[in-house]
């Protein structure tokens, strides 16, 4: 009598993550967003804050831009501990933590040291995009991973809900009840991640060694298109960091807007930024991310000229800043499609140090901007200084070997 061969059984949950998981994707996506509400706060009520503190313009430049640089930081160890640990259990740690600075926030905001502290301390919610692409990307297929992790990014609008409401709030109540709105939100949105969200399956197995270990995709055989892609989102992402939280500045300075008319504009910018990132994505699982990002650094080039020239003239500028907001999203959305494909076993850590890239590129940009304003009157330079670096951007990129060359990021002695 033949014996039937048995079959594999394949789990409900395999299945799932094996066709992608539309509720796991909204949990993180809505996770990311309130911790990216909270991280970009101090950039909408920078105004206040200059007025309440006495502060110059190169001090609210350091004070706005010091979130990002724990943020940046943190992203590095906390995308090696959501390839070993899972994205559940580090996402519920991470917003568990981060309303404590935002109390500090909330109660000492009339000291500028204690607003130093503690908005480096709110850096940690800017490491969530760390923790949340490795945890979305082990859901979806390839074919699907560039548009999920760019519905994942949309995210980013949390900086756009921040923008829109941070200002009007504090101008009907007080300074303080931003952050202790943003500090309740994330509480409730921790308790509700960790009893409703999942891994994928297998996704925590096997991970162990050092930091170092996990990091060494950058060093030794495919270590160049590793570095690539920290400048590649060094410039995507730090450009729409550093405008959003540069132009309220910009516009009450030059053109002398209300703050609360300033901050809407800023969110308008981060809006189309948010809404370009998973058309980014799209496009990248269809044309290929490398044609997307040959784009995006093109235009911004283009765009910073443009700005570096008119940035004075009202209808210029506005033109110009928010097509300067889409190509800068769908830059944001092609990097990290070329993660899973160039680094498929080093997702988590690759992620962490390019997203540390691109955070450091919106600390920098606008000390930048505030230095060469004080000490050339004008912001010219600086929009010239974004399209020499979104120039040397398109260089590189061009320069990355074709896909079937034999340069496999990914394959044997990268991952060891």
């Amino acid at each position: 009598m033949a014996v039937r061969a048995a079959r594999p059984r394949t789990s409900p949950e395999s299945t799932t993550a094996a066709s992608g998981n539309s509720r796991e994707l909204a949990l993180a996506t809505l996770s990311f967003g309130l911790c990216f509400y909270a991280w970009a706060l101090l950039g909408p009520l920078g105004p206040d804050l200059q007025d309440q503190l006495g502060l110059s313009d190169g001090e609210l430049a350091l004070t706005v831009s010091i979130p990002v640089v724990l943020g940046s930081l943190m992203r590095i160890p906390l995308g090696v501990f959501a390839d070993r640990y899972g994205g559940r259990r580090v996402f519920t740690l991470l917003m568990a933590f981060t309303p404590l600075p935002l109390v500090g926030l909330a109660l000492f905001n009339d000291s500028w040291a204690a607003v130093l502290v503690f908005g480096l301390l709110l850096g940690f919610a800017g490491a969530s995009f760390a923790v949340g692409v490795p945890f979305v990307n082990k859901w979806y297929p390839a074919d699907r991973q560039g548009f999920a992790l760019g519905i994942y990014g949309v995210g980013m609008g949390g900086t756009v809900l921040g923008a829109l409401s941070a200002p009007r709030i504090a101008d009907e109540t007080s300074l303080d009840v931003p952050f202790w709105i943003a500090a309740g939100l994330l509480a409730v949105m921790a308790v509700i991640f960790w009893t409703m969200a999942s891994d994928a399956p297998d996704s925590a197995r096997g991970k162990t060694g050092s930091i170092f270990a996990s990091l060494s995709a950058f060093r030794g055989r495919g270590s160049g298109r590793a570095w690539a892609l920290t400048l590649f989102y060094f410039m995507a992402f730090g450009g729409f960091v550093a405008m959003f939280l540069y132009l309220p500045k910009l516009l009450v300075d030059v053109h002398e807007l209300t703050k609360t008319d300033a901050g809407s504009r800023a969110a308008g910018f981060a809006l189309l930024a948010v809404v370009a990132r998973p058309l980014g994505g799209w496009l990248s699982d269809r044309i290929g991310a490398i044609n997307v990002l040959t784009a995006s650094f093109t235009g911004t080039i283009a765009l910073a000229v443009v700005l570096a020239g008119f940035y004075e003239q009202m209808v210029p500028l506005t033109i110009a800043c928010l097509s300067l907001a889409v190509f800068l999203g769908l830059g944001t959305g092609a990097v990290f499609k070329l993660v899973p494909e160039w680094f498929p076993e080093r997702v988590g850590a690759v992620t962490g140090v390019v997203g540390a890239a691109g955070g450091l590129g919106g600390f920098f940009p606008p000390l930048v901007m505030a230095f060469v304003k004080s000490q050339t009157g004008t912001y010219t330079l600086g929009f010239v200084l974004m399209a020499v670096v979104a120039m040397l951007a398109l260089l590189v990129l061009r320069a990355q070997p074709a896909p079937g060359t034999g340069a496999v990021p990914g394959g044997p002695g990268v991952g060891a």
